[in-house]
């Protein structure tokens, strides 16, 4: 079965800073370091996928709609020396820990659904479940209690990537492993930045997106960043992951892909004024992005 077709914007933060002291099962799970980046959509399909088999509302939870244990344990871990160094920051101190928080995540997806999904889907979801509105939307607003900071510490979109993702990181730092093929778990395309220097970039390109679109389009999407990375520790990492997206591209596209570069080359232009460079730029990713595009439709 091939990972979701999901890419994934993920805060690491010190231990300090998942608990005073932290669990003994979380610092087992740091320890044992079970999961890494290629597996966590695996991790969390197979969750998924076994709420639905045996009818919970949402993943990794108990029957009696408890948190299950893997809300402590299913943690991604990362080595502040695999991080840049930060020209405002660097990350640490110790080992950095990512919660994947799938069930309060799943919550959090389930609220937005409900609210935004036309009445008759709506109204078959809730069918299906045999619960009301009420106790769906009370039970998905206990799990996102799980998190243990103010927001979750993973974002993730299907399909595509949010191009003001790209702001916050340095394109030079792109991280490339082809693997064996397209359905390799090791196959990535990742980039990695200290969240001070991330908050920095944001700030900096936020002021300039605002100048020129307002608060609307990719300013709107940055700013709602922005507001995501102020809440976490100062000493945290921020890492951009294509995740199952890679399945998608054969080897040598996925080498000659310079969505990052293009991005920032889309900010200088806008500094500039050089709109002949923005369109051409604009229509660059309108091609590369597209097809991924016409693919969600057709599924």
């Amino acid at each position: 079965m091939p990972r979701p077709f999901a890419a994934y914007l993920r805060v690491y933060e010190p231990l300090l800073a998942l608990g005073d002291p932290p669990d003994e099962r979380l610092l087992e799970a740091v320890e044992a370091a079970r999961l890494d980046r290629s597996a966590a959509g695996t991790r969390e399909q197979a969750l998924w996928l076994k709420s639905q088999h045996v009818g919970r509302l949402l993943p990794a939870e108990l029957a009696d709609g408890r948190a299950a244990p893997s809300l402590v344990t299913d943690v991604l871990v990362l080595d502040p020396e695999d991080v840049p160094e930060g020209e405002h920051g660097d990350a640490g101190p110790g080992l950095l820990i990512c919660p994947m928080e799938i069930r309060a995540r799943s919550a959090a997806a389930l609220v937005t659904f409900l609210g935004d999904a036309h009445p008759a889907l709506k109204n078959a979801v809730l069918d299906a479940g045999g619960a009301s509105l009420d106790t769906i939307r009370s039970r998905a607003k206990s799990a996102i209690g799980d998190l243990s900071a103010s927001a979750s510490h993973t974002l993730s979109t299907t399909w595509t990537v949010p191009l003001p993702w790209f702001v916050l990181f340095d394109p030079g730092m792109r991280r490339v492993k082809l693997g064996k093929g397209r359905d390799d778990p090791e196959r990535e395309v990742s980039w990695r930045v200290s969240i001070a220097d991330a908050r920095h970039r944001a700030r900096e390109v936020g002021d300039l997106l605002e100048a020129t679109f307002g608060d609307s389009g990719p300013g709107r999407v940055l700013l709602e960043t922005r507001r995501w990375l102020d809440s976490f520790h100062p000493g945290s990492a921020v890492e951009l992951d294509y995740g199952g997206l890679v399945q998608l591209f054969a080897d040598p596209i996925l080498q000659a892909d310079t969505t990052a570069e293009e991005v920032h080359d889309i900010l200088d232009a806008l500094r500039t004024g050089n709109v002949d460079e923005l369109a051409e730029l604009f229509a660059d990713l309108r091609d590369f992005w597209g097809d991924l595009a016409a693919r969600e439709r057709a599924n």
